[in-house]
């Protein structure tokens, strides 16, 4: 088995290249996937959240209401640590179980934001990280997502910079481009991946 980080900062594409690499046959352990399982209604992870945050952070129907939160913690590294501490237990014993079910040759892919910033990268056989330019990234958030570059922005910084990325990388694909650009970028990674299993 291969076991391989994969990052990149909001915007950046990493979800496109997840979606490639699995494509390829790649196992996908998606931490925002797991991230949102983690505190569904009914979990302890999101009444650890609501007992954390109070119920401001809760929809009418009980579930997570992600804009506040994200209003809350984005804003304050402090609530983003609180937030950290309570979902990245939960979400790494979710991954760890996904991989354990994974063939003995598979390349695992595991899909983690910030593994630049929760110093990772040595949990993997290999880190890829997917790097676009700043600027491409905040224009893709504004027409994309439907952020305001305010907003783009203050996500961004609360992430690792584009440079403390690239330092922990084994592999970069560039995706400063167009989806057309990056398929054939992500199959010769693939490539490389494949050969060392």
């Amino acid at each position: 088995m291969l076991k391989i980080g994969l990052t990149g900062g909001i915007g950046a594409g990493k979800s496109e290249v997840s979606r490639l690499l699995a494509a390829h046959g790649a196992v996908i352990v998606d931490s925002d996937v797991i991230a949102r399982e983690v505190v569904a209604p009914g979990t302890d992870g999101l009444a650890a959240v609501a007992a954390e945050f109070g119920a401001g952070v809760l929809a009418a129907d009980g579930s997570l209401d992600r804009p506040a939160l994200g209003a809350v913690v984005f804003a304050d590294p402090e609530r983003l640590r609180a937030l950290n501490a309570i979902v990245h237990p939960l979400v790494r014993a979710r991954s760890a179980e996904l991989e354990a079910a994974a063939a003995p040759d598979a390349v695992v892919v595991h899909d983690v934001p910030l593994l630049a910033e929760n110093g990772l990268g040595p949990l993997y056989d290999l880190v890829v990280v997917v790097d676009a330019a700043d600027e491409v990234r905040i224009g893709r958030l504004v027409r994309l997502r439907g952020m305001t570059e305010e907003e783009a922005r203050s996500r961004m910084a609360a992430q690792a910079s584009r440079a403390d990325r690239l330092a922990i990388a084994d592999l970069v694909i560039d995706n400063s481009g167009t989806l057309e650009e990056l398929a054939p970028r992500v199959a010769a990674v693939w490539e490389q991946l494949a050969a060392r299993r």
